[in-house]
């Protein structure tokens, strides 16, 4: 949730025209069989570098008959930058993160599975003697800004009866977040776990709000670009998969199960107990119908309908956006929310649903 951060508005809007076709070139080789997934550490995202170590991938691609990359960059913004610009065919990223960068920038993207929402993932977290969340009024904030970090943080502002001008936000990178918490200086942070449980951990730290009072809003998704999905469905199929593979491996209960678990959490710079606290307050889709139930449903028209809010009220969705609606969101049932023209982020439940009918 899960994603997640370093950007910048500039970085979102500069050069739609040039990154869209940038965006384009990977698909335009006839008979591809080669792709390439970037992913960053996440509590929900971690059973892909598992699934990428361990040969499930590796055995999901050759069914399909192709190869597939599977790259962690370390700075989440940067891997959502990297697909935009035409660097990867597929990224794992947050539901608004799809929206505000790729989709923002032209590139016409899929979120092919919906692999969990954050249920306390991401938190707010006062440091000393602040203890709930009004005592954050005045408060230097460090978050990655125009991230679901701000996102949350905005909500939580919302239901206090507070706004943004009441605060100071310090734009810090999600891998420097740590770091900016042990500065003296420091007195406020937004962030999401791993860093979040790093951060609580210490002792004069309080947690005021996480995104358990917003359950369903920030969606951790596997995205794919459009055009790559059309072309490729093999692409997709073989990381769907491969992913509903790991999440069957993950929920056995049996020594496989752990010793997968371990190795995620090794990986993510814990230990398993670590881990299983941070899957705790991941509400994962191990299942594919279950995913497909949650894509499908009216709420995630509504929960898309904040985030685009949000979004335009931050300049978020583009230079040349003159309305909350200047980028179309497609859903499954066909549905639009904003200009149907222009629609660059669609939620396709196909292949989840493939899966649970054991079709892939």
């Amino acid at each position: 949730m899960q994603g997640f951060l370093k950007r910048y508005f500039a970085a979102a809007a500069l050069g739609l025209a040039v990154i869209a076709a940038a965006a384009v070139q990977p698909a335009a080789a006839a008979g591809r069989t080669h792709f390439k997934l970037a992913w960053s550490i996440y509590a929900g995202w971690m059973p892909w570098g598992y699934a990428a170590d361990h040969g499930i991938i590796k055995k999901w691609a050759k069914k399909y008959g192709i190869t597939i990359d599977v790259t962690q960059v370390n700075d989440y913004i940067q891997s959502i930058n990297q697909y935009t610009s035409g660097d990867y065919d597929a990224c794992l990223m947050t539901n608004m993160d799809a929206l505000t960068i790729p989709a923002a920038a032209g590139v016409d993207s899929t979120a092919l599975i919906v692999g969990d929402f954050s249920n306390g993932n991401d938190g707010v977290v006062l440091k000393g003697k602040g203890k709930t969340f009004a005592d954050i009024k005045g408060q230097r904030v460090n978050i990655v800004e125009l991230s679901v970090s701000q996102y949350l943080l905005d909500r939580a502002l919302q239901m206090h009866h507070m706004s943004e001008r009441d605060l100071t936000l310090v734009n810090t990178s999600d891998a420097d977040m740590v770091a900016a918490y042990q500065a003296p200086s420091t007195t406020a942070v937004v962030t999401w776990k791993p860093q979040l449980s790093t951060i609580l951990a210490s002792p004069d730290a309080t947690e005021v709000f996480n995104s358990s009072k917003i359950p369903g809003e920030i969606i951790d998704m596997a995205v794919i670009k459009t055009n790559v999905l059309k072309k490729y469905p093999k692409f997709a199929k073989a990381l769907v998969g491969a992913w509903y593979e790991t999440m069957k491996l993950m929920t056995a209960k049996d020594a496989a199960a752990k010793a997968a678990l371990t190795s995620m959490a090794k990986a993510s710079g814990t230990d398993y107990k670590g881990y299983e606290s941070q899957l705790a307050t991941t509400r994962m889709f191990y299942k594919p119908s279950a995913a497909v139930k949650f894509t499908d449903s009216p709420k995630l028209v509504k929960t898309m309908d904040y985030v685009r809010q949000f979004s335009f009220q931050h300049g978020l969705l583009g230079q040349g956006a003159e309305s909350v609606n200047a980028v179309g969101i497609q859903f499954p049932d066909g549905k639009v929310l904003g200009d149907k023209s222009n629609i660059k982020l669609r939620f396709n439940s196909r292949y989840m649903k493939m899966a649970a009918d054991g079709k892939l």
